[in-house]
């Protein structure tokens, strides 16, 4: 009760900030090409980066897409870089931001760029050319881009000023928008009434299987009346059709953070793990059926790793010898940025890159032909 009423004049302004951009008050502005935005609601953790190279890897293996461009932009959360930047595969973490630079190396021939101003960031992509004259490129470290065909947007459903052809809405399945609150009290960045802007919603991080009953309980749980499971389709309470899925998280194989990696800790029974994500209790549920995690270093989501991080690591895996350091593959990406990390860490040190899936295959069609149907 005390939250709510802390928290009511903020209420108060996203209501009135939502009411304006649905009755027509505030516009936001299209691309000049189909963008497709993947967010959520909440403050991080809910699988935004695998969802949006789930989408790239969709797109490159369609006829419909093949041979055409494909760019994604993102914000750069925490980058030190400032306007467009173009990010170079295998730049720093550090400069770009640690998602981009991910995304930049497993798909190379995808163009990956960060701006803070989406509209600004599309007109480049859709632009290339302005790179040379425009005066807020002039930092622009790589202007060799080719022109987009299609536009993903990352982590921009808050960005109202620009409006996607696709909107898709990510929940995590443990901790469901509608049972949050708003930041600080909770993790929520805007109202749970905002679900009514996405065209597709996808409740991730599920378990393996989910029956029919519990796919209609959620979409009960989200005001989807006549959710058909075959369909994948309800209709949300002023009649407007949306399409509600269910993913499921796979960690894969583990891989040296540094070349000089050792794979022979892979096999040791005994783990150290160190995160700085939003919520890493899928990854510690996943490595504590093969591996005794016997420390554990829990930093702040988007952390950026220093030589005082490194010296810690550094001494635990001098406490335990035998043990493999493990973390996540988008904190390789910072603590790689590190300039002095240890020849005795460096040989120990993996990562657990992650892939996501749909529950069914069902599912996966359904969400191939909405997405490609209005990238048309």
């Amino acid at each position: 009760m005390i939250d709510r009423i802390i928290l009511f004049p903020y209420s108060l302004f996203l209501a009135a900030k939502n009411f304006m951009y649905r009755s027509g008050i505030l516009k936001g502005r299209t691309a000049e090409v189909p963008t497709v935005c993947i967010g959520n609601i909440t403050a991080g953790g809910t699988g935004k980066t695998p969802h949006t190279e789930m989408l790239l890897r969709m797109l490159a293996g369609s006829e419909e897409w093949k041979g055409k461009k494909t760019a994604v932009l993102s914000r750069g959360y925490r980058r030190s870089s400032k306007g467009f930047q173009k990010v170079v595969p295998g730049g720093s973490a550090r400069l770009f931001g640690d998602e981009p630079v991910q995304m930049a190396g497993k798909f190379p021939s995808v163009t990956v760029a960060v701006d803070r101003n989406r509209i600004e960031g599309c007109d480049f992509l859709c632009h290339p050319e302005k790179l040379e004259s425009s005066r807020k490129a002039r930092r622009c470290i790589d202007k060799n881009i080719e022109k987009a065909d299609a536009i993903v947007l990352d982590d921009a459903f808050q960005y109202r000023k620009l409006k996607a052809t696709v909107n898709i809405l990510l929940t995590d399945c443990s901790r469901p928008f509608f049972k949050d609150r708003l930041i600080p009290f909770g993790r929520l960045r805007d109202l749970p009434e905002r679900k009514c802007d996405a065209d597709i919603i996808i409740v991730t991080k599920c378990p393996a299987f989910m029956d029919d009953w519990e796919k209609e309980n959620w979409a009960r749980r989200l005001g989807l009346s006549g959710y058909d499971a075959r369909s994948c389709t309800g209709r949300d309470g002023r009649g407007k059709e949306q399409m509600l899925l269910f993913s499921g998280m796979e960690h894969e194989a583990m891989r040296p953070v540094f070349p000089e990696g050792d794979m022979r800790y892979v096999y040791s029974q005994r783990l150290i793990l160190f995160t700085g994500i939003a919520n890493d209790k899928p990854l510690i549920n996943y490595l504590s059926d093969n591996y005794k995690i016997v420390s554990h270093f829990n930093f702040p989501d988007h952390h950026r790793y220093s030589t005082s991080d490194v010296a810690a690591l550094n001494r635990a895996a001098r406490e335990w010898p035998t043990a493999v350091v493990a973390t996540t593959e988008k904190d390789a990406r910072r603590i790689a940025d590190v300039k002095k990390v240890p020849d005795f860490l460096r040989e120990r040190l993996f990562y657990i890159p992650v892939k996501v899936s749909f529950l069914s295959s069902c599912e996966e069609e359904a969400f191939r032909t909405a997405v490609l149907s209005r990238l048309k």
